[in-house]
């Protein structure tokens, strides 16, 4: 029979310090109780329905809480798997610092169709977004929970572009896009572009513009 400790070094163990409850409840019998005292107690933190997280550096899971990015990649890589969930769009936006303010939803590519938004505990949702992970260009970056995949400032330019409202945020995905561009070499989005085959018009003017800037201030 595992102890306290145990069950709490095993979601340690975990990528980004997340498991589900069915990766727990083969630890012992009443697991459920046994999470719930252990995050009455702090030592636990619940991101949603059935995800447990351990807090880093020992704090108090009480009070604690990641960023609603962290949280949502933390819940999409329990899901998954590790390395299987990256943050995209709306939620690598937040990442870079693209929209300045908080907002209540983030997105996560993940490898499968067909997955519902999970509803977080400390609010705000995830919308898991189908997507070929491999063709993605992503980065390691530092969440709140651990290292996990981000995609690059040229790949968020053109997933904002090419998909304003998959965030169901529109309004917020075209400003976020506009603070990006200014950060984004028209070399990697035109790569980005030859990676993916398609640009709408919005991208097609975008790109068009960036290389009228570029070839501007080289004759400046």
């Amino acid at each position: 029979m595992v102890n306290d400790v145990d069950i709490v070094r095993t979601i340690e163990r975990a990528p980004l310090r997340t498991v589900r409850f069915v990766e727990l409840r083969e630890l012992g019998t009443n697991m459920w109780r046994t999470l719930d005292r252990l995050a009455d107690q702090g030592a636990v933190a619940r991101l949603a329905h059935g995800v447990y997280t351990v807090p880093p550096d020992g704090r108090d899971g009480r009070t604690w809480r990641p960023t609603l990015e962290a949280a949502g990649l933390a819940v999409a890589t329990a899901r998954f798997g590790n390395r299987n969930a990256i943050l995209m769009g709306l939620g690598a936006a937040r990442h870079w610092a693209a929209i300045p303010r908080a907002i209540g939803v983030t997105t996560v590519a993940v490898p499968e169709t067909g997955r519902p938004p999970v509803e977080l505990d400390g609010g705000g949702w995830v919308r898991l977004i189908p997507r070929d992970l491999d063709r993605l260009d992503a980065v390691l970056e530092t969440t709140d929970l651990g290292p996990a995949l981000v995609t690059t400032p040229a790949q968020t330019l053109y997933d904002l572009t090419m998909k304003p409202a998959q965030g169901g945020m529109p309004d917020e995905a075209v400003a976020a896009a506009r603070n990006l561009q200014a950060r984004v070499r028209v070399e990697d989005l035109q790569s980005i572009v030859d990676t993916h085959g398609r640009a709408n018009a919005t991208l097609r003017a975008m790109l068009k513009a960036m290389d009228r800037d570029v070839r501007h201030g080289a004759e400046g």
